[in-house]
C-alpha cells in the first residue's frame, strides 16, 4: 500500500471518528430525527395492514437504512421508501456490485481474474454496475460543490452531512477520494443495520415472551416521559433519553446480532511477516479468515445454551438489571481492537429507534409457509426476504397492568411510611 493512499484512509477514518463523536454529543431530543433520518416504514406498514396484504420486511428495511446512510452522507434522501417503493438505479447497482464482489472471495483469484480479462460471468455485471456507483457519485459531488461554492457566506449551513464536512475542510480530497469515502460509509450503515433488525423481528416473532418484554420495557419507559395516555406514545419517535433507557431491547438486538451476525465472516491480510498470539506464525501475503457467525455459536464462549435466543445473557443479575458489555474479543459482530465498528452506537440507536417505534404500533407474524433461509453473501441476508402480515398492536391491556403494578408497589410504600417502616 503506497504511503499517500495509507495517509488517506487513516484521515478518512479519523474525520469519521470526528464526527461521529460530535453527533453522538449533540443528538437531543428531536434533533436526531433529520440526522438518523425519519421513519417512512410506518405509512407503508400501516397500509399493508389496511389491505391485509404480507409485506417484505426485509427489503422495507433495506430500503429504509439505504434513505438514511445516504441522508447523513450525501445530505440527499433517495427516497427509496417513497409511496408504491419505487426502483433506485444507485441501489440496484449498488446491490448488484456488493453481490458480484462475492465471488472473488470464493474463486481461486487467477479464476476471478480470468473472468475479468475475459468480461465474463459477474464480472461484467460489476463492472457495469461500478460505473453506474461513479457516475452517481461523481454527480452528487459535482452539484455540492457548485453549491458550496456558489454560497461562501452561507459556510454551507443548508449542507452539514458527512460529504459537505469533507469539501469543506482546509485539505483538499480528490474527487476519487471523496467517492470512495462516500461508497464507503454506505457500504458499512445501510445492509448491516437493515440485516441485524431483520432477524431481530423474525427471533422476537419466534419468541413471544421476548416480545411481551420488550413492550412492557418501552410502555414503562413511555408512562413515565409521557404520561399514561396511550395516544402520546405514538405521536413522536422516542427522543434519545428515552431510547438510552432500553436495556432489555439493546440485548435482545445484541443477540441477535451475536447469533446472526450482519457480517458472518472476516478477513485480514498480512502485509509483512507476523505471529499470532498463540504462537502462529502467519507469512506476508498471507489471508486470515475467522467466522464471526461460528464465534457467536461456540459452547465453550457461551455456555450449554449458546444456541438459544436469550437476551437475559446481556443483563446483569447483580446490578440492578444494567446492560453487559461482553468483551469485544468475545462478541466480534462489531469487530474489536483498534478496528472495533466507530458506528456501534450510532448503530444501537438506529435499531432501537426503528424496533420500537414499529413494536408500538403493529403485531407481526411470519406469511404461513414462508422459507427463512440464510444466503450465502458478504451480509447475512434472508434468501427469500422476510414476508409478514402486519397485523394493530393493541397496547391498552400492557399499560393497565403496568399502572396497577405501579400503583400496588406506591400504595406499599406509602404503607410503610405510614406504619413507621424505613426504606
Amino acid at each position: 500500500m503506497e504511503i499517500s493512499t495509507a495517509l488517506m484512509i487513516l484521515s478518512a477514518i479519523t474525520a469519521y471518528f470526528l464526527w461521529l463523536t460530535f453527533i453522538s454529543r449533540c443528538l437531543k431530543g428531536p434533533r436526531v430525527w433529520p440526522l438518523v433520518g425519519s421513519l417512512p416504514v410506518l405509512p407503508i406498514l400501516e397500509t399493508a395492514r389496511l389491505d391485509s396484504e404480507p409485506i417484505d420486511l426485509q427489503d422495507l428495511l433495506l430500503r429504509l437504512t439505504f434513505d438514511n446512510i445516504c441522508g447523513l452522507t450525501f445530505g440527499k434522501d433517495p427516497r427509496t421508501c417513497a409511496p408504491g417503493l419505487p426502483v433506485n438505479t444507485f441501489s440496484v447497482a449498488f446491490d448488484r456490485a456488493t453481490e458480484a464482489s462475492l465471488q472473488r472471495f470464493i474463486l481461486p483469484e487467477i479464476l476471478w481474474k480470468f473472468k475479468r480479462l475475459a468480461g465474463l460471468g459477474l464480472e461484467v455485471s460489476l463492472t457495469r454496475s461500478l460505473v453506474q456507483v461513479d457516475n452517481y457519485l461523481s454527480e452528487i459531488i459535482k452539484t455540492r460543490k457548485q453549491d458550496l461554492t456558489s454560497k461562501p457566506n452561507n459556510d454551507g449551513a443548508q449542507h452539514d452531512d458527512l460529504l459537505s464536512r469533507f469539501i469543506k475542510k482546509k485539505e483538499t480530497y480528490s474527487d476519487e477520494v471523496l467517492q470512495r469515502v462516500a461508497l464507503n460509509f454506505v457500504l458499512a450503515g445501510r445492509d448491516t443495520s437493515s440485516v441485524a433488525l431483520s432477524w431481530f423481528f423474525w427471533l422476537i416473532t419466534q419468541n413471544p415472551t421476548v416480545e411481551d418484554k420488550i413492550l412492557r420495557e418501552i410502555c414503562a419507559v413511555l408512562i413515565e416521559t409521557r404520561g399514561d395516555d396511550v395516544a402520546l406514545w405514538i405521536d413522536e419517535p422516542l427522543a434519545c433519553e428515552e431510547l438510552d433507557r432500553l436495556v432489555y431491547l439493546k440485548a435482545a438486538l445484541s443477540e441477535t446480532l451475536r447469533l446472526y451476525p450482519s457480517v458472518p465472516e472476516d478477513s485480514k491480510r498480512a502485509v509483512k511477516d507476523d505471529v499470532l498470539p498463540d504462537g502462529t506464525f502467519v507469512p506476508a501475503g498471507s489471508s486470515v479468515t475467522y467466522s464471526i457467525y461460528s464465534a457467536g455459536r461456540m459452547r465453550s464462549t457461551w455456555g450449554d445454551d449458546c444456541l438459544e435466543f436469550k437476551p437475559e445473557r446481556w443483563i446483569s443479575r447483580s446490578d440492578g438489571g444494567r446492560f453487559i458489555n461482553h468483551d469485544p474479543f468475545k462478541f466480534v459482530a462489531f469487530n474489536a481492537g483498534p478496528r472495533i465498528c466507530l458506528g456501534k452506537d450510532l448503530a444501537y440507536l438506529q435499531m432501537k429507534s426503528i424496533a420500537a417505534a414499529v413494536l408500538l404500533r403493529h403485531r407481526l407474524t411470519v406469511v404461513t409457509g414462508h422459507k427463512v433461509e440464510q444466503k450465502m453473501s458478504l451480509t447475512l441476508f434472508m434468501k427469500y426476504g422476510l414476508l409478514v402480515n402486519v397485523r394493530n398492536r393493541d397496547l391498552t391491556a400492557i399499560a393497565a397492568d403496568l399502572r396497577e403494578k405501579t400503583d400496588c408497589e406506591s400504595n406499599a410504600v406509602n404503607d410503610g411510611v405510614g406504619n413507621g417502616v424505613r426504606r
